[in-house]
């Protein structure tokens, strides 16, 4: 399927009330005293970072107990028997592999027939480690573009470091090397997407005034081989407060389209088809709903009521409708799917003649099949997806242009990932399964529910000891996210199991609002002057975990990161008498200057904008920098981020940490010099920070 806006967006969220809320934020922005820390690699900000990591070195890491531990997360990650997970590039299959030999990775590939053995015979393509000895760089994988039908000449985005910004270069498949003189696109946010191979798309920094204020793209330009980038043709220019801007080209055999993306927030985006002669025009659906193209349909994902042909389809549903007929003004569409209190879609995959939905009942996944009329009008016709195999299962196509065959992905907390290959409507062969890095035998999954302030029915999963006595004394490990519209399913993690099930703990996940386990009304109950409800709902599971004497809130212990990591700073500052030990990752934090560090400005569909005064009187309420009291009781805390996370700034765990700490409160600080956004850039940084964490908590839960 054509999504281009979907990809933007991942990579890629009373008037004296008003009036005091303005003054002070202009207030605090002048006087914040730790605004130094904002300095991402100032040589006094780096000293400051390495002074802190070297305390919490000696309190967590000088002991034998944490070197075990953490070589044992390394062997899990660098483990040869993981499953090598493969793309679909002309006649062969790719895989980037990581492991002890090849801590940046190997780009890699073999046959289909070779990768149902045991024993896959592999042949390197790019070997990321020789690569950065040979160039002196440090550079971390982020994915190869190949062009069809030849899938010779590849697009390969490399980044220093792991940032979120990336260089693009042109690379030969057959020659595997480097084109000479080839594409290449400089260190940016954006990227470049074939047209065909002697054209590009190209949507990066060209100076002055071409990135959006969130910091990415906001013109998009064809661009010729041979000739400079500066010379390339516009062919979309956004405006400054646009998000993104990117444009891509359909390659589908007799389908063949182009279109451009203009992404104006976190779910909120406009798409166009690029007509001859360059000619734009805007497919006129709601900018709220996720819109793909593939082959004759329009398929829509949609997040708000829709009224078309005479009919109103709910939020949550999904819709078809014939491509060329939408454009032509026809409004004729048919109901693929449509939610219940209880369920919600969870994705959609296009294979060459079906559409595989994967539904979520209460978190739990449901797989449909969908198929076309072959005269493109009258009923889709449904069907069960044969031979669904349990747990948490995701499907992705394996050629969608040319099969129906798909990839059937399944694990759970407790049983490690499957991988199958399967034609729709025959059952799935599985190919390759997860060895088991934990004795999961000890413990069993239960799903409950927490009954939250408004009295919101919250689902929550728990993995527990068998036999667990209910007397509150079990450490418990809760984890959390709540925001942009994503779902927290079960899945397999050997380090969960290593560093915390197998000593007898207990681990849990919130499905609270902000995420997507019940579809965009779930999402939307929790934006802006909403946030409060997503932190009500973690705290009514919090406590619900107490009530049932799984865990008392001196052995309960809470994670998260990124967004969870703003839900873990509420938590600590609004409800800190529920929990012994909190670990605060890649967090947002100082509310009020987020949207002008990095990509802030793009979550303010999902926050609100400070700068508004109106806004800052509920933003001010969910902002852990501004929240902080010294003297009040805190629980002892973790703030972990990374250097070279270039999309929630660094500052923001730096600036609450040294408050903290000028407060005399128990804390301790963690910064990765590298990493990126996921906060580790190879397997044996990612087992050091795991390895942190779990230390800290069963130490804190344990006391």
């Amino acid at each position: 399927m054509s999504t281009l806006s979907q990809a933007c967006q991942a990579a890629l969220i009373t008037g004296l009330a008003m009036a005091t809320g303005a003054a002070h934020a202009q207030e605090a922005t002048v006087t914040d005293p730790y605004i130094w820390l904002e300095d991402v690699e100032g040589e006094k900000a780096l000293d400051w970072v390495k002074a802190r990591n070297a305390v919490t070195e000696a309190e967590l890491a000088d002991t034998a107990e944490f070197r075990q531990l953490e070589s044992q997360i390394r062997a899990i990650l660098d483990s040869d028997a993981k499953i090598p997970y493969v793309s679909k590039i002309g006649d062969h299959y790719y895989n980037f592999w990581k492991d002890a030999q090849h801590e940046r990775g190997l780009w890699r590939r073999t046959t289909l027939e070779s990768y149902r053995t045991d024993a896959p015979e592999w042949e390197t393509v790019i070997d990321l480690d020789a690569l950065n000895k040979a160039e002196g760089e440090n550079w971390v994988w982020h994915g190869a573009d190949c062009l069809p039908p030849e899938y010779q000449r590849c697009l390969v985005a490399l980044s220093r470091g792991g940032a979120d910004a990336d260089v693009t270069r042109e690379f030969d498949l057959a020659a595997k090397d480097w084109v000479d003189g080839g594409f290449v696109r400089d260190e940016a946010k954006g990227g470049l997407g074939w047209i065909d191979r002697d054209n590009v798309y190209v949507y990066t920094d060209f100076g002055d005034g071409t990135m959006t204020e969130s910091g990415y793209p906001r013109i998009v330009k064809r661009w010729t081989r041979g000739t400079p980038m500066a010379e390339a043709e516009v062919v979309y220019e956004g405006k400054p407060d646009d998000m993104y801007i990117a444009a891509m080209h359909d390659h589908t055999p007799g389908y063949e389209r182009d279109f451009v993306s203009r992404t104006l927030a976190f779910y909120n985006d406009e798409l166009y088809l690029v007509g001859e002669g360059g000619a734009l025009s805007r497919i006129d659906a709601p900018n709220s709903a996720n819109k793909s193209v593939h082959k004759d349909w329009l398929v829509l994902e949609l997040r708000e009521p829709y009224e078309a042909g005479g009919r109103t389809f709910p939020a949550g549903s999904l819709v078809a409708a014939n491509f060329d007929a939408f454009m032509a003004g026809g409004r004729d569409f048919t109901v693929l799917f449509e939610p219940t209190d209880t369920t919600s879609l969870a994705g959609v995959t296009a294979t060459a003649n079906h559409l595989v939905l994967n539904v979520l009942e209460d978190v739990k996944n449901d797989l449909r099949v969908l198929t076309p009329p072959a005269d493109g009008s009258g009923d889709w016709a449904r069907s069960d997806f044969a031979g669904q195999p349990e747990g948490s299962v995701s499907v992705s196509a394996v050629d969608p242009d040319h099969s129906d065959a798909v990839w059937v992905h399944a694990d759970g907390y407790l049983s490690p990932a499957t991988l199958a290959i399967a034609e729709v409507g025959q059952a799935p062969q599985v190919l390759k399964t997860m060895p088991v890095f934990f004795d999961a035998s000890t413990h069993e999954v239960d799903q409950f529910f927490a009954t939250s302030k408004d009295g919101t029915r919250v689902p929550y999963f728990i993995v527990k000891p068998k036999g667990l006595a209910l007397d509150g004394s079990t450490p418990t490990l809760l984890y959390g996210y709540g925001g942009f519209e994503i779902s927290m399913t079960p899945g397999y993690s050997g380090s969960v199991g290593k560093g915390w099930l197998e000593k007898g703990g207990v681990y849990a996940v919130a499905n609270i609002r902000g995420g997507g386990e019940y579809g965009p009304r779930w999402h939307q109950a929790a934006l802006k002057q909403n946030r409060h409800k997503a932190y009500e709902d973690f705290a009514a599971v919090a406590k619900d975990l107490v009530a049932r004497r799984i865990t008392s809130a001196d052995k309960l212990g809470i994670q998260g990161g990124s967004n969870g990591g703003l839900l873990m700073g509420n938590m600590l500052t609004q409800y800190p008498e529920l929990f012994g030990a909190i670990v605060v990752q890649v967090p947002l934090l100082d509310m009020q200057r987020y949207h002008k560090l990095l990509a802030g400005a793009s979550w303010m569909a999902e926050y609100g904008n400070p700068d508004k005064p109106e806004e800052w009187v509920f933003i001010q309420t969910f902002s852990p920098y501004h929240l902080y009291t010294p003297g009040k009781d805190y629980p002892p805390t973790l703030f972990m981020t990374s250097t070279r996370d270039d999309r929630v700034h660094p500052g923001h765990a730096r600036k609450m940490m040294a408050k903290m700490l000028e407060g005399g409160e128990d804390v301790r600080y963690y910064e990765n010099i590298e990493g990126g956004h996921g906060g580790s850039a190879n397997n044996k940084q990612a087992a050091h920070m795991s390895a942190l964490a779990f230390t800290f908590l069963w130490n804190q839960l344990n006391d």
